[in-house]
């Protein structure tokens, strides 16, 4: 059984919230926020490799960063805020989208080991995916802003999407139930726990029986998980939660 990987050292803040009677978030402010997260991880990388090192847990931090993050915050944005119809823009858009998603693949197969990058190659390939995500969402807020009402676009944050503050409170070998927004721990521990690979496990704290987390994950993979009590009360509870191997 493969323990999850130790997070950096650094604690990336949470997702600006709006303010009470303050302007509402836009996607504007979401992107800044991600690009913003994306260089954090991105430097820790370029940091070893400037040292002609593989970097291969800053790459990881990264892609699992990229796949959680960008690309959910891409999903969430065709299905919040692309228009109904189709036009000439928002096809530019979703074509833009699968550019970076297969940019992403490709860092994700030098990560397995399918292809044999040195560590200035790794380098060179990361400052142009930079690049690109900066150009992605900048295209996107005027492509959104020039295809939908007149206005700042909203962020989908503001609509339902995906919370930006789950991430860096879920990632690392345990999630802390109680440090979790009030009413979305379970979802979050559980979008977390679904990303988990093969035989990954990390541990479930929390000052009441993290049952709920067990039965929703339980529901959506039966059997593809397994539970452990570490801890069963009164005080603290702790669940191990482990993804079972295929097969």
């Amino acid at each position: 059984m493969t323990a999850a990987s130790q997070t950096p050292g650094y604690q990336p803040p949470r997702t600006p919230a709006a303010m009470p009677g303050g302007p509402p978030l836009t996607l504007a402010d979401e992107h800044a926020l991600l690009l913003s997260q994306v260089m954090i991880r991105a430097e820790d990388l370029l940091a070893v490799t400037a040292k002609d090192r593989w970097p291969a847990r800053e790459l990881q931090v990264l892609l699992g960063y990229l796949r959680a993050e960008v690309l959910g915050q891409d999903a969430d944005e065709e299905r919040l805020l692309f228009p109904a119809g189709a036009s000439p823009g928002i096809s530019r858009l979703a074509r833009d989208h699968a550019r970076l998603r297969a940019a992403i693949e490709t860092l994700e197969r030098v990560a397995a080991g399918e292809s044999t990058w040195s560590p200035a190659e790794l380098a060179a390939a990361t400052r142009d995916l930079l690049h690109q995500l900066e150009r992605h969402f900048h295209t996107g807020q005027a492509q959104l802003a020039a295809a939908g009402t007149p206005g700042k676009v909203p962020a989908t944050t503001m609509l339902g999407g995906h919370p930006h503050e789950w991430y860096p409170l879920t990632e690392g070998p345990v999630i802390d139930l109680d440090a979790l927004p009030a009413g979305q721990a379970v979802d979050a521990a559980v979008d977390r726990l679904l990303r988990l690979r093969r035989g990954e496990h990390v541990e479930l704290q929390a000052g009441i029986d993290p049952h709920l987390v067990w039965r929703q994950l339980d529901a959506l993979s039966p059997g593809g998980y397994g539970f452990v009590y570490l801890q069963d009360g009164p005080d603290r509870w702790r669940m191990q939660v482990t993804r079972r191997p295929a097969g």
